[in-house]
């Protein structure tokens, strides 16, 4: 299961006895696998400055989550002919992403743990914001090759009649230059091949006998030339057209299919190109906003530990990985070995048809002991 409860709760003696319950309950039920979340003794500051770094963490919490969300859902659509290989590329500091969260230590060089809380979480949104606008950039220039290119190449499929013969007709097969003569492309129905060679002369005046020519065949027809006048063109059209002749409107101009050739390999070129160095920038900022999210969590759980435990600071945080069938007995089981932290809440959790007074639970999810989710199911772009 790739979802992770972070929880804390004091550090006192009792408090860790209740720890060590927690611990043997759950492993010797198989409820979850649990290792301790190491934060650092960070700046604490006012009371007053905490309650409004936690509004503000909370909402940098979610917007990291949607950033490192797009990158993995982006490298999802840039690696679309191994989408098999897509989720090991999403490392953190270069192993996969379980292993740096039950490993997870604080980067003291990009985070100094000395500087106030306020600065820490400045510089945090300073970078997912950074990486959230260099994403779009990014992907807008590649998208843009990528969408021109897939339209060049949608008509290179489809029937005679409505793909690009740009590939499929060459100099050779027309009447050119001619002040007289002019060479057409008609797309003749399988069915009707035998009756398109004894009829195509007499369709109109001065068709040049002896012209036609099938030039390419699809499962439902074949492309013909045949050469006639010009000045009979229009009704050769609409008897070609009475008799399930379609005419193609085209004129052969070999600089302009020379120039959509061209186009076509510019762009499957520079798709190519950019599809290396794209994915690198990727995979690196995926990695630094996935640690810089861990770094957001890791603040919050502090912040909440010292708002609802107060000072001096003394919490564990511990992180656990649920057992998918066990979720609930697990949380009964947290529920219970730390009630007395509130016992209010903890009643009204065990009893959800208790109505107690001045109790207000906010949207979020609130228990006795601090917790936070880390949902990692929302990077699975297979």
């Amino acid at each position: 299961m790739s979802e992770f409860w972070l929880i804390s709760a004091p550090g006192d003696k009792t408090n860790l006895q209740a720890w060590e319950r927690m611990n043997t309950v759950t492993l010797k039920s198989n409820l979850s696998s649990n290792s301790k979340f190491h934060i650092p003794d960070l700046k604490v500051g006012t009371l007053d400055a905490l309650v409004g770094l936690s509004d503000e963490l909370g909402k940098l919490d979610s917007f990291a989550e949607s950033v490192i969300k797009k990158i993995a859902q982006y490298i999802g659509e840039v690696m679309e002919d191994s989408k098999d290989k897509v989720q090991e590329n999403l490392l953190a500091n270069g192993v996969d992403l379980i292993s740096y969260l039950t490993r997870f230590e604080w980067d003291m060089a990009k985070y100094p743990i000395k500087q106030p809380l306020k600065n820490i979480l400045e510089a945090l949104s300073k970078q997912m914001t950074q990486i959230e606008t260099d994403l779009k950039t990014r992907s807008a220039a590649y998208n843009n090759i990528k969408g021109n290119l897939q339209n060049l190449e949608k008509k290179t499929v489809g029937n005679l009649l409505t793909r690009t013969l740009a590939d499929i007709v060459h100099k050779e097969d027309f009447v050119l230059n001619s002040e007289y003569l002019i060479t057409l492309l008609v797309v003749v129905p399988k069915s009707s091949y035998i009756q398109w060679q004894k009829t195509y002369e007499s369709l109109s005046d001065m068709v040049v006998p002896r012209s036609t020519k099938m030039i390419a065949e699809d499962a439902e027809g074949g492309l013909f030339t045949v050469t006639l006048f010009r000045k009979v063109m229009d009704d050769f059209k609409a008897k070609a057209r009475e008799n399930r002749f379609m005419v193609r409107e085209f004129y052969f101009d070999e600089k302009e299919l020379k120039c959509e050739k061209e186009e076509l390999m510019k762009l499957a070129s520079d798709k190519k190109q950019q599809y290396g160095p794209l994915l690198r920038w990727l995979k690196v900022n995926f990695s630094e906003a996935f640690v810089a999210w861990i770094h957001v969590k890791a603040l919050r759980v502090f912040v909440e530990s010292v708002l609802r435990y107060g000072l001096p600071v003394n919490f564990q945080a511990m992180l656990l990985q649920p057992n998918r069938k066990s979720v609930k007995r697990l949380r009964d089981v947290l529920n219970a070995v730390f009630k007395h932290l509130d016992e209010v809440a903890a009643a009204s959790i065990m009893d959800p048809g208790m109505d107690i007074p001045g109790l207000q639970l906010s949207n979020q999810e609130y228990y006795p002991y601090v917790y936070f989710k880390i949902d990692l199911s929302l990077l699975d772009c297979s």
